[in-house]
């Protein structure tokens, strides 16, 4: 046998919470997208899907066997009590589980400083781990907001974002302006500790983040993991995160 120094790099699980068709079998699924694994195996690292468990001996298991964490998008809302709001009438799907689950892993690997990765909502899960807040409705409570919901145009870009000077992110995609491929309703509203903005849409809206306090945690609000095959700026948000996440593996 021959020892594989890739990083390990854990890929959070969406789940359908009522029954869904398997085999034959009425009972909730797990599924994560091809194409966030694939980009991660491309960049150089093995992907290891996580299931939302309830157990905390199961979620520090799993941070102890992983180099990195990546917290996936998915077509629901994170719930507005994790921020100290009501619901209003617009927000849309809640995975109860899956929410808890993310949120607690995303700050158990914030207090380990293990390199995150965040994508669409998961930008969304490290904001309100680190106490920020969300636009529950960006249409609803942003005036003038443009379109971010853009799903017909998820494999091209829909908008363009500013790229803010001397953030990681600038450093990453090394351009000062690029089009974008959103498909959120929701976004940052207060900022977390520690975070600051490094992606804002023409509308204001908040596109990207990174902490300040943290060796690698970076959260957009777009899709790389799309564009990565046809992109070099959103291949190498992959390839920089598992490069942290190997020196992660190594102790560096």
């Amino acid at each position: 046998m021959t020892s594989d120094a890739r990083p390990l790099i854990g890929v959070t699980a969406d789940l359908s919470e009522g029954p869904g068709k398997l085999n034959n079998y009425q009972e909730p699924t797990l599924f994560v997208p091809q194409r966030y694994l694939n980009a991660i195996e491309q960049a150089g690292a093995i992907a290891l899907v996580l299931p939302p468990s309830q157990s905390e001996v199961a979620m520090r298991r799993m941070l102890v066997l992983v180099d990195g964490l990546v917290i996936t998008g998915g077509n629901f809302d994170i719930h507005p009590r994790y921020y100290g709001e009501r619901p209003i009438r617009e927000l849309g799907a809640l995975k109860a589980r899956r929410t808890k689950f993310e949120l607690e892993m995303t700050a158990a690997a914030l207090k380990q400083d293990l390199p995150i990765l965040g994508i669409c909502g998961g930008a969304q899960a490290i904001n309100v781990a680190l106490g920020g807040s969300l636009y529950q409705d960006i249409e609803a409570q942003v005036a003038g907001a443009g379109a971010h919901e853009q799903g017909t145009r998820k494999t091209i870009g829909g908008h363009r974002v500013n790229i803010k000077a001397g953030t990681r992110l600038h450093a990453i995609v090394r351009r000062r302006k690029m089009e974008v491929n959103t498909t959120h309703h929701q976004a940052v509203k207060k900022i977390g500790r520690g975070l600051v903005a490094n992606a804002v849409a023409e509308d204001g809206i908040i596109e990207g983040i990174e902490s300040t306090q943290h060796r690698w945690v970076l959260g957009v609000q777009w899709h790389p993991e799309v564009l990565a095959p046809r992109r070099t700026d959103q291949q190498r948000i992959f390839s920089l995160f598992v490069a942290h996440c190997a020196r992660q593996r190594r102790g560096a």
